[in-house]
């Protein structure tokens, strides 16, 4: 069984995907938050900014089978057969993504994204994998095609992070209330840390889902 809160074909706004076609699947659930307000005052990471809670979203539902998932996420796709995209993310998508979806999403002809939070071990045949660490979660997983880190992140310094085995590095500025703030002083930061490059949410920017 695999819960969606919803699928949508969207542009990617963030990273080395950024503006690339892509049907978005959000999984329901994460194991750093519950998605309910009351408690993220006490949840691991509090600075989500994402409803992952339920399945209620657009296209969202309960699917019994790989098989009936991933022909939900070809039928939004559409007929284009080439260059097909999909991202997995949540809440966090490794609690429930696995080679059976895998398999039946690259026998659809899709290449697979994921974006993690890290504290899970990835399946095999991701073809493009995002870790974004939350700072009081133990992250393992250490190396993929991208870390994206949410500044000012307080326990975690970007310094540090440059060694591990990753081919881009994205600092992405932590929306909500100061966020004009956030934007200047990440900006500033790539400036003199070169190592990182300024992620923007340019789907907010332009207002796509």
């Amino acid at each position: 069984m695999y819960v969606s809160k919803e699928i949508f074909k969207t542009l990617q706004g963030e990273g080395g995907n950024t503006g690339r076609a892509a049907v978005f699947c959000r999984f329901a659930g994460c194991n750093l938050w519950s998605g309910r307000e009351e408690d993220r005052e006490a949840a691991v990471c509090r600075i989500c900014d994402t409803d992952f809670l339920g399945s209620d979203g657009a296209d969202g539902g309960r699917f019994t089978t790989a098989q009936d998932l991933a022909d939900r996420i070809a039928t939004i796709w559409g007929p284009e057969r080439t260059r097909r995209f999909v991202v997995f993310t949540g809440g966090e998508p490794l609690l429930q993504l696995d080679p059976a979806l895998i398999a039946a999403c690259h026998t659809r002809g899709f290449e697979i994204a994921v974006e993690t939070n890290g504290t899970r071990p990835p399946p095999p045949g991701i073809d493009w994998l995002c870790v974004s660490p939350k700072s009081a979660a133990s992250w393992t997983c250490r190396e993929g095609d991208e870390l994206k880190l949410v500044y000012p992140h307080p326990e975690l310094d970007p310094a540090e992070l440059l060694e591990l085995p990753f081919r881009l590095f994205w600092l992405q500025p932590l929306d909500g209330p100061d966020r004009e703030a956030n934007i200047a002083a990440t900006a500033a930061y790539c400036l003199s840390h070169p190592g990182w490059r300024l992620s923007l949410q340019t789907h907010k920017l332009i207002g796509i889902p």
